[in-house]
């Protein structure tokens, strides 16, 4: 098969297209003819030496796929040869086949197809994990998404809408801005231009906003703090701008906040595979509803893995950058 690796830590003229020998599942496991997979700032990270796979994983990049299940597993249970289903991986995404536990697929949506779905396991699985479970976001509450025209914004954006919340959404443009908005945000704040804490309390009347996504880590943590109304939660999933900052621990016992935060890519199979049905029952109906879609920026080939993680790494994207496989 065809597969795409970082022949030595560096920029994106590292990625290699190779030949590896097929991929056979073991128990419990399905084989996936890849039709897509999708770019997501941990390719970027591992592709820079930065986020070696996690043990057992495979050495080719990407961390989602869709497709058709071209082979079962023994004990492999609950899939047949031809379904169209879709995932998260600890690797292997970037390939023409991908070996998955059978209990962490997901079927694709009926109306969407193979290519498209690909933006779909990612995001949607990580924004359901961080943002409902672990943020325990509840209707008619705030939500302030940071990048919010990002892969992880967009996803964030409508899930929180179909929660019945409300969201204000950060980015670096107007267009950027405008996308979010269109997407169901109520307000969008230029971070370039503005200070998103006195935004956020003015878009709430001072009260402040109950959870934040934030992708950027450590700079931003005094502000985000400042930016949560009493009993907040702070989810960090991303630390784009750095792990290290100081915590006041006094505010955070004043004012009753929680932050937390979590990766997805080093858990376990069994982990995996109940995030998996929660995502099942609690979001996929939201593609067949029609208040869930996936928001895709461009599609390029495999064989253009280097140009998608330049426009990844420039920030000109809207959405989810997709590499059709085959």
């Amino acid at each position: 098969m065809r597969a795409v690796v970082a022949s030595r830590p560096g920029g994106p003229e590292v990625l290699e297209v190779v030949e590896r020998p097929d991929p056979v599942p073991g128990p419990g496991e399905v084989l996936v003819r890849v039709a897509a997979t999708a770019v997501n700032r941990a390719d970027v990270l591992q592709r820079q030496g930065a986020y070696p796979p996690p043990p057992g994983a495979p050495d080719v990049l990407g961390l989602e796929c869709s497709g058709t299940v071209a082979a079962l597993g023994d004990g492999a249970e609950g899939w047949a040869p031809g379904d169209r289903v879709m995932a998260v991986v600890a690797g292997g995404g970037y390939a023409e086949l991908a070996v998955v536990p059978a209990a962490t697929l997901l079927p694709v949506p009926a109306g969407i197809d193979l290519v498209d779905a690909a933006a779909i396991p990612e995001v949607f699985t990580t924004v359901h994990d961080n943002v409902v479970l672990r943020g325990r976001l509840a209707r008619g509450e705030t939500l302030l998404v940071h990048g919010a025209a990002s892969g992880i914004g967009t996803a964030a954006v409508q899930v929180a809408v179909r929660a019945g919340a409300r969201v204000l959404a950060t980015a670096s443009s107007r267009a950027k801005l405008d996308a979010a908005i269109a997407l169901g945000a109520a307000a969008g704040i230029d971070y370039t231009a503005e200070d998103f804490t006195a935004a956020a309390r003015d878009a709430t009347g001072g009260r402040g906003v109950d959870v934040i996504l934030d992708v950027v880590g450590g700079p931003y943590l005094a502000r985000n703090l400042d930016a949560l109304a009493v009993e907040g939660r702070l989810v960090v999933i991303g630390l784009q701008g750095g792990a290290a900052a100081e915590l006041d621990l006094g505010r955070v016992l004043r004012r009753r906040l929680t932050v937390t935060g979590s990766t997805l890519r080093s858990r376990s199979v069994e982990e995996k595979a109940a995030l998996a049905a929660r995502v099942r029952a609690d979001v996929l109906p939201g593609f067949a509803d029609g208040s869930l879609r996936p928001v895709i920026d461009r599609v390029l080939d495999l064989t253009d893995a280097a140009a998608a993680h330049r426009t990844l790494e420039s920030g000109d994207h809207v959405g989810k950058i997709v590499l059709r496989v085959s």
